[in-house]
């Protein structure tokens, strides 16, 4: 009652409390006080012409089919209405890209490059002539980024000294550290004008167009559906004679260490027929070797064409398990390496990097049947700990992952194993640790990655683990997990003695301008003397080994990170199973 009577006091004549009425007044040097209701339309009509040309909702918002425009040729593009189309083009201005971090970020640098150039931007391998510089960035880990950080510091010390004799120099970050750490390059540090994450470079001409009045610019959104399909990367590789082609982007393991989920989304796929079509044109062009790019690249899944939907899940390895449920229909990471392989016999396939669940079998024996599929597999183990493995949500077991290695090597004869460790994870023990190096002996590698554990930030572990080991004690156990690893890899390096390897040529050795370097079907670098050899195994005429040719070399000595040999004679990939005898 009290309640009641206190809101009837409130609404009563005696309680009302005054509120004075303020009038808007025009300020107008006519003689009017009045604006006439033509006036009043008029400049209503104008405000609302000012609104449409401007940004709208569309604008902010990635993967709305209102805010694409279908061009002649199938490209899709950005339409902005509230920037003149001239402001966009690049009026043959120099760009100027540095590549940090895994073979994703090369090809993203492929995309962007191609992105640019068709807005009239000109490429230079020359710093001291860019107008441009951008920087195409990796997350991973924290030495990664201090290397970014370091950079940017030099790159802007180059900037304000040209800023007084020639055009502003604009810098540019591209890819994981941009969506990563956005608020601190743009707002805090203040070292950049562009920020584009991995999923914005369709945007980079309009954010650099911004930069041109002197405004930072960024787009950092993920997306459900990029897989940049319709973009014909300008394949920027050594002597052309390889390539990598994106095909699937994004992560959904959710690896308790890992920022890639965070910075580059969720996984998609890219439409078979798009990569494909890239495969072919790559081999039309001469190109020797194809690698298949993708953060979990086994995982791919095409679900973009009818035929290949369905209610089958994916397979997974046996004892391997994921924490999302299990994906129905679309077309398989087999079905894909089959059809690629079938492009062209002549030219090599790789993938990488694959996820230790997504090797079925089927995967396997394709491999093991397909001649200019590699045989050789990247099986990231990360830990040889079981506790380790959980704590990292990795979805198996260390008996799993023997298990998966055995069946890798009774199906693929004389296959090639490399893999990722991780030294002082949270909570890694000493026993932990010496179980890691334990299954580096047990399984043997002949190439590594091997890194200490660096905390990230969004990550699982960071907001439910403690990073408990010592700096000093993860670099002692990555030294101890390298020495070991070295050790393994040249014992089974050393059995390749006396084999005969077909080598894919790369080019010049860095030690010598006498020799030439290429790499094994297992990944080996191999370094022979420059010398003509004979033009098929039963010819008597020679002819020179140029950069792209595959030649037979006689392996002589090994190391732990590379062979020697001499050169044979030329030879096709597609001849290569009467290949691997000894001496």
């Amino acid at each position: 009652m009290k309640q009641l009577w206190n809101l009837t006091q409130l609404f009563s004549p005696k309680c009302r409390i005054p509120v004075r009425c303020l009038q808007v007044r025009l300020c107008c040097k006519s003689n009017s006080s009045v604006i006439s209701v033509r006036e009043k339309q008029r400049r209503s009509d104008h405000f609302k012409t000012e609104m449409s040309s401007g940004p709208n909702f569309h604008d902010f918002i990635r993967g709305v089919t209102g805010n694409k425009k279908t061009t002649l040729d199938n490209d899709v593009e950005y339409k902005h209405n509230y920037l003149s189309a001239d402001l966009e083009l690049g009026n043959s201005r120099k760009v100027y890209f540095e590549t940090y971090g895994c073979q994703m970020n090369v090809n993203d640098t492929d995309i962007a490059w191609s992105i640019l150039q068709r807005s009239g931007y000109q490429r230079t391998a020359q710093l001291r002539e860019a107008d441009v510089v951008l920087l195409v960035t990796c997350s991973i880990r924290e030495k990664a980024e201090q290397t970014i950080w370091n950079r940017l510091q030099e790159l802007t010390a180059m900037k304000n000294r040209r800023q007084k004799s020639r055009t502003p120099m604009k810098i540019g970050i591209l890819g994981c550290m941009a969506e990563r750490l956005k608020t601190k390059l743009l707002e805090r540090e203040k070292l950049v004008d562009v920020l584009a994450g991995p999923d914005a470079y369709r945007d980079l001409p309009r954010l650099l167009a911004v930069t041109e009045g002197g405004q930072q610019a960024s787009n950092v959104l993920l997306s459900l559906e990029e897989t940049y399909a319709d973009i014909m990367p300008v394949h920027h590789t050594p002597q052309g004679h390889s390539a990598f082609v994106s095909i699937m982007r994004g992560c959904d393991n959710m690896c308790s260490y890992c920022i890639v989920p965070f910075t580059r989304g969720r996984e998609r796929s890219r439409p078979a027929s798009s990569i494909l079509e890239e495969v072919r044109i790559l081999s039309d062009q001469g190109v020797k070797e194809v690698t298949l790019l993708g953060q979990n690249v086994n995982s791919y899944r095409d679900a973009s064409e009818e035929q290949f939907c369905g209610a089958i899940p994916t397979k997974l390895s046996r004892g391997f398990k994921t924490v999302y449920r299990p994906k129905l229909g679309g077309m398989r990471f087999s079905d894909l390496l089959d059809r690629v392989s079938q492009v062209d016999p002549n030219m090599r396939i790789r993938f990488t990097s694959p996820h230790p669940k997504d090797f079925p079998d089927e995967v396997l024996h394709l491999i093991a049947e397909r001649e200019n599929i590699c045989k050789q597999i990247h099986l990231p183990a990360q830990s040889g700990s079981g506790q380790v493995l959980k704590a990292m949500r990795r979805g198996y077991t260390r008996e799993s992952y023997l298990e998966l290695v055995q069946n890798i090597r009774t199906i693929i004869q004389d296959v090639s194993l490399s893999s990722d460790f991780i030294s002082g994870f949270c909570g890694e023990t000493e026993e932990d640790h010496q179980q890691t190096l334990s299954l580096i002996r047990e399984v043997g590698y002949n190439i590594g990655f091997l890194f200490a554990y660096s905390m990230r930030k969004k990550t699982h572990a960071f907001h439910n683990l403690e990073d408990d080991v010592p700096a000093d004690v993860k670099q002692r156990r990555l030294q101890e997990c390298i020495s070991v690893f070295r050790r393994e890899a040249a014992r089974l390096n050393a059995t390749l003695i006396g084999s005969t390897q077909l080598v894919l040529v790369e080019g010049e050795s860095k030690r010598s301008a006498k020799e030439l370097c290429g790499r094994t079907d297992g990944n080996m670098r191999v370094n022979f003397p420059r010398e003509d050899v004979a033009v098929g195994p039963a010819e008597s005429n020679t002819a020179a080994v140029n950069a792209g040719d595959y030649v037979l070399v006689e392996i002589t000595s090994a190391s732990s990170q590379s062979l020697r040999g001499q050169a044979l004679c030329h030879r096709r990939p597609s001849t290569q199973s009467a290949l691997q005898c000894s001496n």
